[in-house]
């Protein structure tokens, strides 16, 4: 995005401040001529750069910088772009805020996560701990109990999923110069089709099988499925925390098929040099070859090769790499929403209710909470006794007197 709003620089406050007018004519000439001497200095990225450098120093994940920098860079065309954040305070953030409750009409987590955003940007980028910062009003969220759905309601929704994805004939899986020998390229179409468009339904029966969350599911690796302890080691989960989770022994089977097709597409991507993963932090620099190794791949892969977005973002200065990167999770969704069509379930259905459902029918089969707090990664055993209160029936389980005799 182009604007003055992006363009904010930290300059020096001195700068454009009128010379001394009882500076001799020696000395003036004498600064000119150290001017022309001095090496040219690099001019202070821009404010969003500076945001987006400070989340990835802090270890933020891509979601939430690209969240912060949508929110910040609202908040800036929203004052008219007429003083830079650092001259702006408690009055315009709260008159934000206000717009956004009253006009836009958000939520209070919504409303909660620009003002996450805006702290951020005084506190860690400009550096301002400012008194007003402790008064900013967060709004209340309100206790909303999640949907869960009967054992009932998640067998119609597994019977409805489409075992062959939501990719047609049509879909361009051919990119750029990958399989580009026609004459053996319908084999090669044939194993990158099964293998990247036959796991949606496979993917959503992990969710609800493990109690993953979506993003979990989906940037799952090889070397972490253990088929003979039967558990799945979730990596980075939410707070960059890993845990422990179960593998059902019905997905045993399903899973090591969909694997054995995978690894074929992995040889095939390897034998053309297009194997190459994405991989966290500092890795590919600790270990060069790991990148290219099967236990660092992606279970459940995109069809077609793709940008890394921080790479693209960064901009020419930065290498560019293609990469078969992993499933996109909006296919998932949307491939739950319509199954959940097709059940005829009225409930608003989506991944993540999967889990919802999950650690309520647990709970409900006698499980110590305990141990299902573990299996969600849930830090604060408060956030895991929500299902309890799913489990209640009728009012917390009291019997109406219109059902006594």
């Amino acid at each position: 995005m182009n604007g003055s709003a992006v363009g904010y620089n930290d300059q020096d406050s001195n700068a454009g401040r009128d010379e001394n007018p009882n500076s001799t004519p020696a000395s003036f000439h004498s600064a000119s001529e150290e001017e022309k001497h001095r090496e040219p200095t690099t001019p202070p990225p821009r404010l969003l750069a500076q945001v987006r450098q400070r989340l990835r120093a802090r270890h933020y994940s891509l979601r939430t910088e690209h969240t912060y920098v949508d929110w910040i860079r609202r908040f800036i065309l929203h004052t008219g772009k007429a003083r830079h954040p650092r001259e702006m305070g408690a009055r315009e953030v709260q008159t934000f805020l206000t717009h956004l409750a009253v006009d836009r009409r958000v939520s209070a987590s919504t409303q909660n996560q620009a003002l996450a955003a805006l702290l951020f940007l005084y506190r860690e980028v400009l550096e301002l701990d400012l008194p007003w910062m402790q008064d900013v009003v967060r709004a209340k969220k309100p206790q909303r109990l999640p949907v869960v759905l009967t054992r009932d309601e998640v067998q119609r929704l597994l019977a409805r999923l489409e075992p062959k994805g939501d990719f047609n004939d049509d879909d361009d899986v051919v990119d750029d110069d990958e399989y580009a020998d026609r004459h053996n390229g319908s084999a090669a179409r044939a194993v990158h089709r099964i293998a990247t468009s036959s796991p949606l339904s496979l993917i959503v029966r992990v969710l609800y099988g493990t109690g993953m969350r979506l993003m979990e599911a989906v940037r799952l690796r090889v070397k972490d499925v253990d088929f003979e302890r039967c558990e799945i080691v979730v990596r980075d989960g939410k707070g960059g925390k890993d845990r422990i989770t179960m593998l059902p022994q019905r997905l045993v089977r399903p899973l090591q098929a969909h694997l054995a097709i995978r690894r074929t597409l992995f040889e095939l991507d390897l034998s053309r040099d297009r194997a190459e993963v994405w991989m966290p932090d500092a890795l590919a620099v600790k270990y060069p070859n790991a990148a290219r190794e099967w236990g660092w791949q992606y279970v459940f892969v995109a069809p077609s090769f793709s940008i890394d977005p921080r790479a693209a973002q960064d901009g020419p200065s930065t290498a560019i790499k293609k990469r078969r990167h992993h499933l996109d999770e909006k296919q998932v969704q949307r491939h739950v929403r319509l199954a959940a069509q097709r059940a005829g379930i009225a409930k608003p259905v989506s991944p993540h209710v999967l889990r919802h459902s999950f650690a309520t029918h647990l709970i409900e089969a006698g499980y110590d909470i305990r141990t299902v707090q573990e299996l969600l990664g849930h830090a604060d055993v408060s956030t895991t006794m929500i299902y309890t209160h799913v489990l209640n029936r009728g009012g917390r389980g009291v019997r109406s007197p219109l059902d006594r005799d």
